[in-house]
């Protein structure tokens, strides 16, 4: 069956190329060549400008790196396109603009701006013009494991009852585990010979939801969720340098931040827990102290390990702290000390990771990278303590795993910039 699901992967793949390469194209010449043709366009022979080169080649380079990003970036499920078109192509053009400042180079900044302004009226306008189009409609093979799909918003479901001669549908979906009949594996054949798009059903639920499924030790594949070693290394010398160049750049403020929560209630200013981390070796995690002191007696309970709903231990400034994050920025010193990531599964406090790991069933394999200061869960599920909602929150730590990429990183933290101005998940 694998090789009746080649050819239209191929085309559909095919597809999404052309439509790259248009709106590429597009971009270079709507927003570079058209605003030079229009204001310098009528030289007399003469070569152009220094700056006007200058200009061209570096807002190319804005837009083939913002594309790069962007079109990475979209792929992963609940993103939205016009969500990120303005950060990711800002980023760009100010990276080129830095370039100019630092190496010293002339820039016309006439044309560098409306080059700007019209790259992202390109994007936007084919973000608008793709919203016009009809959502997906994707037809399902009728099995037990399937029917819960309908249940995921973002597509028009439509479960077969036969076998029509005709699928006028964006695709077929079908659990290729389950026993199907004869009659279906050859409607399904004769269905991807003919250019329909076969998906698992395993794969449309990972693309929708942004979980991978953590029922059966079997059905996981677990050797293909190990994430590239290589990178791990990359990304830890990586954050090494910018948890330096962002903890001194910080250290006025965070100076201030102490001063307010030792001011505002007894107690050390920095909150400190033993929690369970890369390889499952236990460190201690440190953040900015935002509730109140707890007595001897009820330190270890699981319990107080908890943080409720509008809970009564956070402090006036811990509020603050909480809503906006900062808390967070002391664990900068654990990335130093090489306990933890910038973007990773969050570590959870020894007590409580004690307890899900007896009542969720593979717990521990989310332990196979660096805890984070943010993370695919936070950002898409915020805060949770009971064992439901952590087992939840597990299926999006797996999905970061197995996705594991610069890419991803990159999304969650421009999603984490965002929570932390709604305060998304905030207890």
């Amino acid at each position: 069956m694998a090789s009746t699901i080649a050819h239209p992967r191929f085309k559909m793949r095919r597809r999404t190329i052309v439509a790259d390469i248009v709106q590429l194209a597009g971009a270079l010449a709507f927003a570079v060549l058209l605003p030079y043709q229009i204001g310098y366009g009528t030289y007399d022979g003469t070569p152009p400008p220094q700056n006007l080169e200058n200009v061209i080649v570096g807002c190319s380079l804005a837009i083939l790196t913002a594309h790069y990003f962007f079109r990475r970036l979209v792929f992963f499920p609940g993103t939205r396109a016009s969500s990120y078109i303005l950060p990711v192509f800002t980023a760009a053009y100010g990276a080129v603009l830095t370039i100019f400042f630092f190496f010293r180079l002339d820039y016309s900044t006439k044309l560098f701006l409306s080059s700007f302004v019209l790259c992202l009226g390109w994007y936007y306008a084919g973000h608008i013009l793709a919203l016009r189009k009809r959502s997906r409609r994707l037809a399902i093979i009728p099995t037990a494991t399937a029917r819960k799909l309908v249940d995921l918003p973002g597509v028009e479901w439509t479960i077969l009852q036969d076998q029509p001669q005709r699928l006028d549908f964006d695709g077929l979906v079908a659990d290729f585990r389950a026993d199907l009949s004869q009659g279906w594996e050859r409607f399904i054949a004769e269905q991807a010979i003919g250019g329909v798009p076969v998906y698992h059903i395993k794969q449309i639920e990972e693309s929708l939801t942004g979980m991978v499924d953590i029922e059966h030790l079997s059905e996981n594949n677990f050797g293909s969720l190990i994430p590239g070693r290589a990178y791990i290394q990359i990304k830890q010398v990586i954050e090494f340098g910018l948890a330096i160049i962002v903890g001194v750049a910080l250290l006025p403020a965070l100076a201030l931040v102490a001063v307010a929560i030792k001011l505002d209630s007894k107690g050390p200013i920095l909150f400190r827990q033993a929690r369970i981390g890369y390889g499952g070796r236990i460190f201690t995690v440190f953040k900015f102290r935002s509730m109140v002191v707890p007595t001897a007696a009820a330190a270890d309970e699981r319990d107080h390990a908890m943080t409720r709903d509008d809970d009564s231990r956070v402090t006036r400034v811990g509020r603050i702290l909480r809503r906006s994050r900062i808390d967070e920025l002391p664990q900068l010193l654990n990335i130093l000390l090489g306990d933890m990531s910038l973007i990773g599964p969050r570590p959870e406090a020894l007590v409580l990771s004690s307890w899900y790991e007896r009542e969720i069933p593979f717990y521990r394999y989310r332990h196979i990278v660096r805890p984070g200061i943010s993370g695919w869960a936070q950002v898409n599920q915020g805060h949770v303590t009971g064992v439901n909602d952590v087992h939840a929150k597990l299926k999006y730590d797996f999905y970061y795993i197995k996705y594991f990429s610069p890419w991803l990183d990159i999304l969650i933290v421009l999603r984490t910039m965002k929570t932390i101005f709604t305060g998304f998940g905030v207890r």
